[in-house]
């Protein structure tokens, strides 16, 4: 695919939906998950409305979408500013290495420093060993378990 020079970052826009379906479509099936068309819709629409906490940035390749960064803003009980979650990540496999999820992460870094947000955090299965890679470079590790309910 060629190197990160030729990777741009943008924000999302309605006429993304394809291509924002088929680029989270295929990250939800590597958690071996499906979602019914009601939760794409109302995410999407979120994505794209100022009312919203909710982001996404595209990363494109010669123009074509080869990865996206889902994240939301919110209140934090230890902190007066807002901090950042980045929910979801990710990059079409023949993108992955290029610098594609580094450049994603690194927009979200810039997003939260335009909102004065001081924390950027975020979750991955112990198994998903090619990003943990990445992560282990630009973020730090922290020794929290996640639980939930159901």
């Amino acid at each position: 695919m060629g190197d990160d020079t030729n990777i741009s970052v943008r924000s999302l826009t309605r006429a993304d939906e394809p291509q924002w379906r088929r680029l989270w479509s295929d990250y939800l099936r590597f958690y071996e998950t499906e979602l019914p068309e009601e939760v794409y819709l109302t995410t999407f629409d979120r994505l794209l409305s100022d009312e919203e906490p909710q982001h996404c940035l595209i990363a494109e390749c010669a123009g074509r979408p080869v990865g996206l960064v889902h994240f939301i803003f919110h209140r934090h009980n230890w902190r007066v500013e807002d901090v950042c979650y980045l929910q979801d990540l990710y990059a079409d496999p023949d993108a992955r290495g290029t610098g594609v999820g580094r450049a994603l992460i690194e927009a979200v870094y810039a997003a939260a420093d335009t909102a004065k947000a001081p924390t950027v955090y975020w979750l991955t299965q112990e198994f998903n060993t090619t990003a943990r890679k990445l992560y282990d470079r630009i973020g730090t590790l922290t020794p929290f378990i996640k639980y939930q309910r159901g």
